[in-house]
């Protein structure tokens, strides 16, 4: 059974994009899944994140500083000046270019760890950038937010800040503690936590489409557009920054995806919440896009591995 669940886990780019295309063609499917649903589904996953952690995650994070640092750095800077430039270069319509740059200034999000252990890369450090970027979006992402969009939309940041402590940081603090205080409890959640979390994270991706599919359909073109190349640089400007620091291929693999890698589930919360559903779309799409490219990047990356040891075993 375990096995299965990892498995099932582990397929997470696929569900997502099949959740997405239905949605598209049958939007009825997945549109009852919103309003409280979806703030309700976002605060399960990051307990459901929380539950995974423990102090000798954070001992681990200190040891390695410097990759943990930069992958950080580059997530609060890389995404978000990409995703301003497009939203203004490419011109897009004011509430896809906010989605557009909130989704940009999010932290990374757990769908980079599955990649990450496709990818072959450094799953530790994976684990610990993801966390310490979702920490730092307690105060980053309504900050960025504000600099960035609040010149096309006006941008509430602290009704920001107040959404991603309720929805971000109490339930990862209260999965912590669990973990801390409830370890059998929480031994026998955790095999079915992560899949549970892929099953919420592709209904509010599903449910946004759905609900903006005829939208799609009419002036979605440029928006694919948009995010495909905000993505696709994100992925290939983390690479290129940890090689500059002169870090080895996996931790430059790790830093690529967890930059590429946005948490989009949490965009498009705070988009409903704060802006329109239209905003929201611009975060639905990415979710899409960047499981498709952190899934072809790590077939590649995986492949070339196996090469590599192929060569070395001859």
């Amino acid at each position: 059974m375990d096995k299965f669940l990892t498995s099932a886990t582990h397929w997470f780019p696929f569900w997502t994009v099949l959740g997405a295309g239905l949605a598209f063609l049958w939007p009825w499917l997945f549109t009852w899944f919103s309003g409280p649903l979806i703030v309700w589904g976002l605060a399960g996953i990051m307990l459901g994140m929380g539950i995974t952690l423990n102090l000798q995650d954070f001992r681990d994070a200190i040891r390695m500083p410097r990759p943990l640092l930069l992958g950080v750095g580059a997530q609060f800077s890389i995404m978000p000046l990409c995703g301003w430039s497009l939203a203004v270069g490419l011109q897009l319509p004011s509430d896809f270019a906010v989605g557009l740059i909130l989704v940009s200034c999010c932290p990374g999000g757990t769908a980079s760890n599955v990649v990450t252990y496709l990818a072959r890369a450094n799953l530790a450090l994976s684990v610990l950038m993801t966390i310490a970027s979702t920490f730092a979006a307690v105060a980053m992402t309504p900050l960025l937010t504000k600099l960035l969009a609040g010149k096309i939309v006006p941008v509430d940041a602290w009704g920001l800040f107040r959404d991603i402590v309720q929805i971000v940081l109490l339930p990862v603090l209260a999965g912590v503690a669990l973990n801390r205080w409830t370890p059998k409890l929480v031994g026998r959640v955790q095999t079915v936590a992560p899949l549970i979390a892929v099953a919420i994270i592709v209904l509010i991706v599903s449910s946004i489409i759905g609900q903006r599919a005829e939208e799609l359909a009419r002036n979605g073109g440029r928006l694919l557009l948009a995010v495909f190349l905000l993505h696709a640089f994100a992925f290939s400007l983390g690479y290129l920054t940890a090689w500059l620091f002169g870090f080895e291929d996996t931790i430059r693999r790790t830093t690529s995806i967890e930059v590429g890698m946005q948490n989009s589930g949490l965009g498009a919360t705070l988009a409903k919440l704060h802006f329109n559903a239209s905003t929201a779309t611009s975060c639905a799409v990415s979710a899409v896009m960047h499981c498709l490219i952190g899934s072809a990047m790590a077939g590649y990356w995986r492949w070339r591995s196996a090469r590599h040891e192929d060569k070395a075993n001859d």
